[in-house]
């Protein structure tokens, strides 16, 4: 069952949902603001189950949208969840590595 969300498709499943990035560039602040905001509805529904992020339609993304990532990640955490980020090209899946953050993220 799929939900169309401004620049994300969301799939809601009975332990996981997941979460497609539409954006093959996510670079400017009025991107971010969106995906916040459809990120607040996700997790409002997700709660305590798995949260997938699928990057594959991702090419380029600013230090921004990291930022974003660390804020849902720690909520999805306080609400008992997981999140896990997959299908990252080489050079975001860099970004993460240069970043530390491949030890705050689970990454597939």
């Amino acid at each position: 069952m799929g939900q169309e969300q401004s620049r994300i498709k969301v799939e809601y499943g009975m332990d996981v949902t997941l979460v497609t990035f539409e954006d093959e560039r996510i670079v400017d602040e009025e991107q971010i603001r969106e995906l916040q905001e459809s990120f607040r509805k996700v997790i409002d529904r997700n709660q305590d189950k798995k949260l997938v992020l699928n990057f594959a339609n991702v090419e380029f993304m600013t230090s921004a949208l990291l930022g974003l990532l660390i804020r849902v990640h720690k909520r999805v955490c306080e609400l008992g969840g997981r999140m896990q980020l997959s299908n990252l090209n080489s050079n975001i899946h860099e970004v993460f590595e240069i970043t530390q953050l491949t030890k705050v993220f689970d990454i597939s």
